[in-house]
């Protein structure tokens, strides 16, 4: 790999059928890990930990390779990779699942190569609890992102919060903010979020946005960042793995420490994830992030500064 930063990924690698009103597509490339990797990758050096099954394709893996992501902490396991199917509404706001197939998800173990340990950044995408602990037991130096969702939150509650108490960030959509905290405002909310462990909040509104909350030891320091605009949301699977992969990368690229994550690099790792995020959603799958290159970053970063006076 080259010299850029590292960044450690843990989560799903999978293959996903999605039908949203632009069209069908079966057995595509996706997978939280995978989207996270690849939007990243213009800013730190990805290295991915996840499994699959004796079924995947080949091509795919060797795609991952030629996109400098780091393939070490992959398994490898006999049977079926996991399979995600899903229809979108009209708007793309809401995913309705018709069927999850764990296949060899459901025996992953993530283990952290030792090439991995000393990598100063790491992200903990949605999987179980157990499993976040683990690694973060295996990385306990890193600067830690994660995620999460309302099947963990209801299901393993217990473990959960021990794994927020150790995470520097969190990335958590709307519905989840507010069912982790009992609160109905999202910004009592997201003041909540930081008394359970995390020193930054990020609150994830879809085509709204996002809302940052940071604590800074004396006070909190709230940052709004709006999404690049988009005429088409073709398929909106992925904009929130890519959205946090830009994010943890830009901060990977950058600091060392939790404690020097300022409100101005919060905000332009926030406006990093929007523009990423806006080139996944205008193509099925990862190919709006095959795509992109730095340049287009650049440009789109720029156009995001002209709409809502971004200072450089």
């Amino acid at each position: 790999m080259s010299a850029r930063p590292g960044l450690v990924v843990v989560g799903s690698v999978a293959l996903d059928s999605v039908e949203t009103s632009y069209g069908r597509r079966r057995m595509e490339l996706g997978g939280a890990a995978v989207y996270f990797s690849l939007a990243s990758r213009h800013f730190a050096a990805p290295r991915l930990i996840g499994v699959v099954g004796s079924d995947f394709p080949s091509k795919h893996i060797n795609m991952l390779r030629r996109q400098r992501v780091d393939l070490e902490g992959l398994q490898s396991l006999p049977g079926k990779s996991f399979h995600w199917a899903g229809r979108y509404s009209p708007d793309g706001n809401t995913a309705h699942t018709l069927e999850t197939r764990l296949g060899v998800f459901a025996e992953f173990r993530p283990e952290v190569p030792a090439a991995y340990r000393r990598v100063p950044a790491l992200f903990l995408a949605n999987i179980d609890p157990d499993l976040q602990l683990r690694v973060l037991n295996q990385m306990p130096r890193a600067l830690v992102g994660g995620d999460t969702m309302n099947f963990w939150i209801e299901s393993k509650r217990s473990v959960l919060d021990r794994v927020l108490r150790r995470l520097d960030l969190l990335f958590v959509n709307e519905h989840e903010a507010r069912q982790l905290t009992g609160e109905h405002s999202l910004m009592a909310a997201s003041r909540g979020l930081l008394k359970l462990g995390p020193k930054v909040a990020v609150v994830k509104k879809g085509e709204h946005g996002s809302m940052i909350r940071a604590s800074n030891g004396r006070a909190d320091d709230i940052l709004f960042c709006p999404p690049y605009p988009v005429t088409d949301v073709r398929d909106p699977t992925g904009a929130g793995d890519s959205f946090a992969g830009a994010f943890m990368g830009y901060l990977a690229a950058r600091i060392r420490r939790p404690g020097r994550l300022s409100p101005e690099s919060l905000s332009r790792a926030c406006a990093y994830g929007s523009v990423v995020a806006s080139f996944t959603v205008q193509s099925f799958g990862v190919k709006g992030l095959l795509s992109m290159r730095s340049s287009d970053i650049q440009l789109r970063l720029a156009g995001l500064k002209r709409l809502v006076r971004l200072s450089s």
